[in-house]
C-alpha cells in the first residue's frame, strides 16, 4: 500500500476559531474534569478517550504550557488561535457556575504569546448580567479582547430567550462576534434548546452582529446548515469534532454553499491532528483556504 503523502502544514496559515485555555494550562483542566457533568461525558459520549482520573488532560491531547501549544502552531501552521473564557452551569445538581475562567487568565496566555498570535475572547452569564455587560466592556475596551464565546444550552436557555438579548446588544454596540453552541450538549445538560434554528430571530433582530454558530448543529446539521445560509452575519463552525468525521452534510457545506461561512475550530482537540485531517479531506483547494483561515479572518474581523 502506498504512503499517503506528507502534509504541507505550511501552506494555509490557519486559524482556530474555537479554543480554551484549559488546553494550555493543566491545572484548570483537572478543576473542569472534577465536575459530575463532565465525568459522565468521559463514561458515554467521550468513552473512547479512556481518560486516566486526574489526568483527563493527557488523554485529550492538551499541552502542559502555554509555551508547548506555541510550538505546536508554528509546527502545525496556525497564525492564530481564539482562545475565549468560557462560563458554564451546573444544571445537572449544583445550581452554580462549574466553569468560569477570569479574563485575567486568557490575558496571562496572551502575554507570553508572540504579538497577535492570540484571539481573546470573554464570556457571558445570563443568571449575572449586569455584571457579565460590565466584564465584556472591560475585556474589549481595556485588554482588547475581540469576541465573546457563551454557552446558553448550559442555562437551559435558547439562543433566542431574552436573558442573552443583552449581551447580544453590547456585543453588537461594540463591534464583536458573538459565538455560541447550538447542537447537543456532549455533557449531561439541556440539548433541545441547541437548535440552530433558535437564531432565525436573533440575526433578523441584530442584522449587523456577526454570529457564529459553534459545533456544527449536530444532529440539526440542517438547521445550522440554513442559518448560516440565509444570514449574511452568520457563519457556523465545527468545534468537538474531528474532520475525519465529519457529516457528509457539514462537508458538502463546506465544499459548497457554506464554502464563505464555515471556519475550522479544534475546540482543544488538538491543532495538529485537525489541520492534517482537514488537509487530507477531499474538497476543493480554495475551500480548504476559506475553511481554514479565509473566514475566520472576516468573522473576527482581522482582515
Amino acid at each position: 500500500m502506498a504512503e499517503k503523502p506528507a502534509v504541507d502544514f505550511q501552506a494555509i496559515q490557519a486559524i482556530d476559531g474555537l479554543n480554551f485555555p484549559w488546553y494550555c494550562t493543566p491545572e484548570l483542566s483537572n478543576h473542569i474534569f472534577s465536575h459530575e457533568e463532565f465525568q459522565l461525558m468521559l463514561s458515554t459520549t467521550f468513552k473512547a478517550m479512556r481518560a486516566t482520573p486526574g489526568e483527563e488532560w493527557k488523554a485529550f491531547g492538551y499541552k502542559a504550557t502555554p509555551e508547548e501549544m506555541f510550538a505546536e502552531m508554528d509546527e502545525a501552521g496556525f497564525e492564530k488561535v481564539v482562545i475565549t473564557d468560557f462560563k458554564m452551569w451546573s444544571y445537572r445538581r449544583h445550581l452554580r457556575l462549574m466553569v468560569d475562567i477570569p479574563i485575567d487568565v486568557i490575558q496571562g496566555i496572551a502575554d507570553k504569546a508572540p504579538p497577535g498570535r492570540i484571539i481573546k475572547g470573554v464570556s457571558y452569564n445570563p443568571y449575572r448580567i449586569e455584571e457579565s455587560l460590565r466584564e465584556i466592556e472591560k475585556a474589549v475596551k481595556e485588554y482588547g479582547f475581540k469576541c465573546c464565546f457563551m454557552h446558553p444550552m448550559t442555562f437551559g436557555l435558547a439562543a433566542n430567550d431574552k436573558k442573552l438579548y443583552p449581551c447580544y446588544a453590547k456585543c453588537d454596540e461594540l463591534g464583536i462576534p458573538v459565538g455560541f453552541q447550538v447542537g447537543h450538549s456532549a455533557e449531561v445538560l439541556p440539548s433541545e434548546v441547541g437548535r440552530p434554528m433558535y437564531a432565525d430571530e436573533v440575526a433578523l433582530d441584530f442584522p449587523n452582529l456577526t454570529i457564529i454558530l459553534s459545533h456544527t448543529g449536530w444532529p440539526w446539521i440542517e438547521e445550522w446548515v440554513a442559518m448560516c445560509w440565509k444570514h449574511p452575519n452568520v457563519y457556523g463552525d465545527t468545534a468537538a469534532y474531528f474532520p475525519r468525521g465529519f457529516e457528509p452534510g457539514v462537508v458538502s457545506f463546506i465544499d459548497g454553499r457554506g464554502r464563505d461561512k464555515a471556519i475550522l475550530s479544534t475546540n482543544g482537540f488538538g491543532l495538529k491532528r485537525n489541520k492534517e485531517q482537514v488537509m487530507q479531506m477531499q474538497i476543493r483547494e480554495e475551500n480548504k483556504k476559506r475553511f481554514l483561515r479565509d473566514n475566520a479572518l472576516k468573522a473576527f474581523k482581522l482582515e
